[in-house]
């Protein structure tokens, strides 16, 4: 049990119209439940805040569930187990066990009890323990299947990233450069990020966004033009990729970042006709469609991590009371690498 026999959880108590507010959630705190028979109770130390979540907060069809209203909010989280009542074992079969550490999908709160079907042990001593909800998680696999499978990257290609400096487009870009990309070009917000991943995430061209027209700047990034864009924005970015693709180029559709919370369609992209004759592929995916590249994507890129051929960044909000804050962070581009709440 906890010290003092509770626990917080966030709830969604309205669903959001444009921009989630703080009237939208509430937090919660409860007594902890009594364990039952083949359940563990565990500490979350870090929880993930992701842009998908908003989806999430409206009631509408969706490849995930909505929230419930009155509800817990769940998503990625790592934490520790503090009690097993009975003998356990995770979802691959493994032994579960108190302090030991799991992934499970129980966040947005500070405790879960949870069977073993929903956790997974994972080798906090291999890699920090957040980094599977980020490099090694998620967002890792994600940039993995979404650049190699739907975005059919070969060596050679020229590669353009949105969103560049968040969870999933940094480690896009990194990906393309070791596999033999001839040209790397991420947009990111800011010269704070722009500088990151020129310095440090190994990109070779970057675009802030926010400094002027994206197309025009997208054309001086790659004046060939590009073959590949990772498209995690959406919006005015997907219009500029689609302006400098080249014939038989491809979009891996992965997020909508600019237009989560509008109330009004899009304006753009204005020029998807151009797709036609350009022979292009736009191929919209979700990463649980994908599960099959994890074993593959785990021993190829846990290799480049501890190797230090691939890097990371985290931007770390500490307690329960500010995950709301993180995730409107993330929905506005508050994050460099992976947005984390630390327990």
């Amino acid at each position: 049990m906890s010290a003092d026999g509770t626990m917080a959880e966030w709830r969604l108590v309205r669903r959001p119209v444009g921009e989630p507010a703080a009237d939208d959630v509430e937090l919660v705190e409860m007594s902890l439940p009594p364990l039952d028979e083949g359940e563990a109770l565990i500490r979350n130390t870090f929880l993930s805040v992701d842009p998908y979540m908003r989806g999430r907060m409206n009631d509408a069809p969706s490849y995930v569930p909505p929230f419930p209203l009155g509800g817990p909010m769940d998503g990625g989280a790592v934490g520790v187990v503090e009690s097993v009542r009975g003998e356990m074992t995770d979802r691959a079969g493994r032994p579960v066990r108190r302090g030991d550490t799991v992934l499970h999908d129980a966040g947005w709160r500070t405790h879960a009890l949870l069977t073993g079907r929903a956790v997974r042990v994972v080798d906090a001593k291999a890699a920090p323990a957040q980094s599977y909800l980020g490099i090694l998680g998620m967002p890792g696999l994600t940039a993995y299947a979404g650049l190699l499978r739907v975005g059919e990257f070969r060596s050679g290609d020229r590669v353009f990233v949105s969103a560049a400096a968040g969870a999933v487009g940094s480690i896009v870009g990194q990906l393309a450069r070791l596999k033999g990309a001839s040209l790397v070009v991420g947009s990111a917000g800011g010269p704070d990020k722009v500088r990151w991943l020129l310095d440090d995430a190994g990109f070779d061209r970057a675009i802030d966004y926010k400094a002027g027209p994206l197309h025009k700047a997208l054309k001086v990034a790659a004046p060939e033009g590009i073959d590949v864009y990772f498209d995690n924005v959406g919006g005015d970015h997907l219009e500029a990729a689609i302006s400098s693709l080249r014939q038989g180029g491809r979009v891996a559709m992965c997020g909508a970042v600019a237009q989560y919370n509008d109330t009004e369609a899009p304006a753009a992209p204005r020029n998807l006709s151009l797709a036609i004759g350009k022979r292009l592929t736009l191929r919209g995916f979700i990463v649980v469609d994908h599960r099959d590249l994890r074993p593959q994507f785990e021993e190829e890129v846990g290799a480049l991590v501890r190797d230090g051929r691939i890097v990371w960044r985290e931007t770390v909000i500490e307690g329960i009371e500010r995950t709301f804050d993180a995730f409107l962070a993330v929905l506005t581009g508050g994050n460099t690498g992976k947005m984390l709440v630390r327990l």
